[in-house]
């Protein structure tokens, strides 16, 4: 008993000094004069409640990207799923448009560390169908 008490102890010790905590990593550009290209979908979740009633909600996928401080970027956004997706990038003059079946590109380069929403404006609250709201973390 003595032994396995001391393997277990050991291997504990190990996978917590050894094995590194999943994170995730911030995109990257091929090299300092490239952009950053990232591309994200419009999706949508549908289903029924237990009486009968549809349901639906939209939403960015993924909906959570990495980009590092002071990196330009270039965001692909294809519409899947809706007809049209009007949005804003919080902390940029960015406003735009999603289509079905359509690519809509923006560029941009946040300075600031933190946390940006993407907003469609069509499907802000759970009452639109939402919220379709995606997060943009610059580190």
């Amino acid at each position: 008993m003595k032994n396995i008490t001391k393997w277990l102890l050991i291997s504990v010790i190990c996978f917590f000094f050894v094995i590194d905590p999943i994170t995730p990593e911030l995109a990257e550009a091929k090299n300092d004069n490239d952009e950053l290209f990232i591309q994200i979908v419009t999706g949508e979740f549908s289903s029924k409640t237990d009486d009968g009633k549809e349901i639906e909600a939209y939403r960015w996928d993924p909906g959570t990207i990495f980009v590092p401080k002071g990196q330009d970027v270039k965001l692909s956004i294809f519409g899947v799923n809706g007809k049209s997706h009007p949005f804003y990038i919080e902390g940029t003059n960015i406003k735009d448009e999603v289509r079905k079946g359509e690519e809509t590109i923006v560029k941009f380069r946040f300075e600031e560390e933190g946390i940006y929403r993407i907003v469609c404006t069509a499907h802000e609250t759970i009452e639109q169908n939402g919220p379709m709201i995606g997060y943009i973390v610059v580190k």
